[in-house]
C-alpha cells in the first residue's frame, strides 16, 4: 500500500483529524510531486515514531534541538513513501536502538503540526507545516541508547505520567496522549 492509500484507510478518531486527513488528502493532490521533498515549502509529509516499552508503561523520547523539549522521534520522508520505514529508520537514528517493530502496521495518527521559522545547518528554513502521520512503535528498554548530535541533545525513556512535565511543545502533548490511548485499545482487543 503506498503512502496515499495509507492515508486514505486511515480511520479519524475526532473531528481534528477528520479535517486534517482531508487536507492532507487534498494537498497530496496539489503537490503530488513535491508532497515528500522539504523542498515544498509550504508543507510536507513527515513520519514519527511513538516509541513505547513493551508493557506501554514508557515512551522514549529525544531531546529536540531545534525546539528545545523532550519529543517524539521522526523526520522527512525525503521522497521516501514507505512511511512506516521512514518511522522505523528515524527512530533507529535518533535512539540508538536496533530492535524495534509497529505495535502495528498501520498509520496511528494523522496531524497538521506547524514548524515556526528557525535556523538549520546555518540556513533559515521558513514557517511551513509538516503534514506527519504517526506510527505507534515497540521497543526493549534495555537497549543501549545514543545521542545523535546532529538532532538531539539526550535520549532517554519517560513514564508516560511524567510526558506532560518533560515536554513542552504544547500542541504535541494531546497527541501523545491520543497515540498512548489507541496502544492499549490496540493491545487490548488483540
Amino acid at each position: 500500500m503506498n503512502y496515499k492509500e495509507a492515508i486514505m484507510a486511515y480511520q479519524p478518531v475526532n473531528e481534528q483529524e477528520e479535517a486534517e486527513k482531508r487536507v492532507i488528502l487534498e494537498y497530496i493532490n496539489e503537490y503530488p510531486d513535491t508532497v515528500l521533498l522539504r523542498e515544498n515549502e509550504k508543507g510536507h509529509l513527515t513520519s514519527s515514531g511513538f516509541i513505547m516499552n513493551k508493557d506501554l508503561t514508557k515512551v522514549l523520547m529525544i531531546h529536540h534541538n531545534i525546539y528545545n523539549s523532550w519529543a517524539w522521534t521522526g523526520g522527512h520522508a525525503d521522497g521516501d513513501e514507505d512511511l512506516l520505514y521512514v518511522a522505523m529508520k528515524e527512530a533507529k537514528e535518533e535512539t540508538g536502538v536496533v530492535e524495534i517493530e509497529p505495535l502495528m502496521e498501520e498509520i496511528a495518527s494523522i496531524d497538521i503540526l506547524p514548524v515556526w521559522g528557525h535556523v538549520k545547518k546555518g540556513k533559515y528554513v521558513a514557517t511551513h507545516m509538516h503534514l506527519s502521520v504517526a506510527y505507534i512503535l515497540i521497543a526493549d528498554e534495555n537497549q543501549t541508547l545514543h545521542i545523535n548530535e546532529a538532532e538531539n541533545s539526550g535520549v532517554k525513556w519517560i513514564k508516560i505520567e511524567d510526558i506532560e512535565k518533560e515536554c513542552n511543545e504544547e500542541n504535541v502533548i494531546p497527541i501523545y496522549f491520543k497515540l498512548i490511548e489507541k496502544a492499549k485499545a490496540y493491545v487490548a482487543n488483540k
